[in-house]
């Protein structure tokens, strides 16, 4: 029966895997639905006061880049050929080798530069075209050889195409995927959870599928009461920093990266890139052991992947085969940041990692350590990936005193059949002293790259992931042990643990969303499906939205205008929706038909100065002067705070204007303070 059921989820996770290959509405189970349009109003404030409505901010995100484009190409009444200048120089930087490079560079210098200067329309300067010219004449194509036109041909868009941009019904759609991500709030309903696919100390790692996009993904879930059992919070949550850190920014293809974060009352919950071809010690239990063109391959990558981390100052500490995981088609990825540690303001000294893996240093108590360990282990790795042991773990000894003893005293030899490059690489990374120690003399990776044994990699196209690996994992198999096997937490460990609120404030920081990752996910899966849906959707409620808010009134004095929901009805117990518009006076509620609901500025005593729960929603609640209240609410947490304050700043000038009414009318009239109170509340009863 147990042999069935593991089958079964086999059989089920294999289905999730193919599911997630197909169309869009095949894909998801789940709709994204986007909010209205007019949610631009309360962004484009949001975005303004965080510096990221600009050229550059929108530009270099994945989906900021496809609605530029598609206004470009679509709804821009002047051509803008830099858009398509600029994609084939990305095409080109891209390319494999020399040939393919030379003949792309001809391409673009006929179509995009020649044929321009023959049309004079070539407004680039004089420096670009010759600096091309000059490698053109000598055949010398360099994968940056028009990185001087990126330059120019930023400033154009930056010029009057974005202007029109912003202007544009492409920019509200930006806006609304912008408000999308910003609100996302995920819990164990967003994915469809599949079978077990390794376990760890503190919980399980189970193949799952994103609802809404039907992107597959691994999903690491660590047991809080476990974690409160070993004392193990410290590492929980910097294996949430670690995560975050080697996640953000220029992407690493060879680290499993995180694209979200969230917990629930007992599990805390990371989304990593799902590596379904198995790991490199599982492969070498199949394979056997690799030979020296085959190690190069995961030796290439794996450096750039230790390079990604160390440039931001961490120093992985638990480098060795079974952490090192493989895709579909063969290629590699450092996992498990849990042991993980930056070192940018602090070096650590904990003897902490695998032993036969571990360096001298790390094994030496007190020590402090940064990058270097990691080298250390990346030439122990090397080794096993050749020998199929640890240079340091003969026999097979388990002995971890015995392990950790000869890492500190004995000088490895190397085999005769080694290679003299192979020998000298591993010689200079299992150097017991650090300041010998290749990857340590001061210029990190670049140390091992220039390697003569890595003589004539060409460490873009490792970036690119153009090398052919020596092992593709066979498809339609899982490549993990039976899900029986693995096995699972006997409950019984932790019965007695109990989780307070002092616990569950511990994680109240930790939910995470990789923006660029995100929006990456959704431009490979949804994306257009998306945004024709909504499209259509908008374009029946337009002539209705338009009597709510006419383009005409984007000259007025209008502060901010969207839908919000309001407390009514019978003793103010229902929701209702309305369209509000905030002008520097007032506040309008317009209901779908009938005349709006207005409330004065002058007639309020009171906004709230944060928000309030009411009925277990956060609210803005406006107090007017003869005590009656206005709640008002909304889902989006983002758009519900630009209108708290701007209904504050709005009700704040409005009291300083009747302030400074007051004090005019004394000094004409004479008269004192009380009776300049007693004109502001005649102005307030509308006398």
């Amino acid at each position: 029966m147990a042999d069935l059921e593991a089958v079964l989820a086999d059989v089920s996770y294999l289905m999730a895997m193919e599911k997630s290959k197909c169309t869009p509405a095949a894909r998801a189970s789940k709709k994204i639905v986007l909010p209205d349009p007019s949610v631009r109003s309360v962004m484009h404030k949001y975005l303004e006061k965080k510096n990221e409505v600009n050229f550059d901010k929108i530009f270099h995100q994945t989906l900021g880049y496809l609605l530029f484009k598609d206004f470009c190409e679509n709804v821009s009444e002047v051509p803008v050929p830099q858009l398509r200048f600029y994609e084939e120089i990305k095409t080109y930087e891209k390319l494999e080798c020399q040939e393919e490079r030379m003949k792309h560079a001809r391409d673009i210098y006929d179509n995009f530069i020649m044929k321009e200067l023959l049309a004079r329309t070539h407004d680039y300067s004089t420096d670009c075209l010759q600096h091309v010219q000059r490698h053109l004449i000598k055949n010398d194509v360099p994968p940056t050889l028009f990185e001087p036109y990126i330059e120019e041909i930023y400033n154009y868009l930056r010029d009057e195409p974005f202007k029109q941009f912003l202007e544009s019904d492409k920019y509200t759609r930006f806006c609304q995927w912008k408000n999308l991500e910003l609100n996302i709030q995920l819990t164990m309903n967003d994915f469809s959870v599949h079978r077990i696919i390794g376990r760890g100390g503190f919980g399980e790692v189970y193949g799952c599928r994103k609802a809404d996009t039907g992107k597959m993904y691994a999903m690491k879930c660590l047991d809080k009461k476990r974690i409160k059992m070993k004392q193990g919070e410290t590492l929980a949550l910097n294996e949430r920093i670690m995560l975050s850190l080697v996640s953000t920014g220029q992407d690493c293809p060879f680290i499993v990266c995180m694209t979200y974060a969230f917990h629930t009352p007992d599990k805390l919950c990371f989304i990593l890139d799902l590596m379904n071809g198995g790991d490199l010690h599982y492969h070498l239990s199949q394979h056997g052991v690799f030979n020296e063109p085959e190690m190069k391959f995961y030796a290439a990558e794996v450096i750039l992947g230790l390079e990604h981390m160390h440039r931001r100052y961490i120093v992985y500490r638990d480098l060795k085969p079974a952490n090192i995981l493989l895709d579909e088609h063969g290629h590699v990825r450092i996992s498990d940041l849990g042991l993980a540690c930056d070192f940018s303001k602090k070096k650590p000294h904990a003897s902490v990692g695998t032993h036969g893996y571990m360096a001298p240093e790390v094994l030496s108590k007190g020590t402090a350590y940064d990058s270097s360990a990691d080298w250390f282990s990346f030439g122990c790795m090397l080794y096993k990936l050749l020998k199929g042991h640890s240079p340091f773990r003969q026999h097979k000894t388990k002995d971890k005193h015995e392990i950790d003893r000869m890492t500190l005293t004995t000088n490895v030899e190397l085999p005769d059949a080694f290679s003299k490059e192979l020998k000298s690489l591993l010689e200079g990374l299992l150097q017991r002293d650090v300041d010998k120690r290749l990857g340590c003399k001061g210029n990190g990776s670049d140390e091992v790259k220039e390697h003569a044994f890595f003589a004539g990699i060409d460490w873009q196209q490792v970036y690119f992931q153009k090398y052919t690996p020596p092992l593709i994992p066979p498809r339609g198999e899982v490549n993990a042990a039976d899900a029986f096997d693995i096995g699972s937490f006997d409950e019984e460990d932790t019965k007695g643990i109990k989780l307070g609120d002092q616990d569950q404030e511990l994680y109240k920081n930790f939910p995470l969303v990789i923006s660029e990752r995100w929006q990456n996910e959704v431009a490979e899966t949804v994306f257009e499906t998306i945004n024709f849906e909504a499209d259509k959707a908008e374009h029946k409620k337009k002539a209705k939205q338009k009597k709510l808010f006419d383009l005409d009134e984007k000259e007025s004095d209008c502060i901010l205008h969207g839908y919000i929901k309001k407390l009514g009805g019978p003793w103010n117990s229902s929701w209702q929706m309305r369209y509000a518009k905030l002008y520097p006076n007032r506040l309008e509620l317009h209901p779908d038909s009938a005349k709006p609901e207005m409330v004065f500025m002058d007639q309020v005593d009171e906004v709230s100065s944060e928000l309030v729960q009411v009925k277990n929603e956060q609210c803005i609640v406006i107090t007017r002067i003869k005590d009656s209240k206005i709640i008002l609410t909304n889902p989006d947490e983002i758009g519900l705070r630009e209108w708290l304050t701007s209904l504050k700043s709005a009700h704040k000038l409005s009291q300083e204007l009747l302030g400074s009414m007051a004090k005019k009318a004394g000094k004409i009239y004479g008269t004192d303070s009380n009776n300049r109170n007693a004109i502001i509340t005649r102005n307030t009863n509308g006398n």
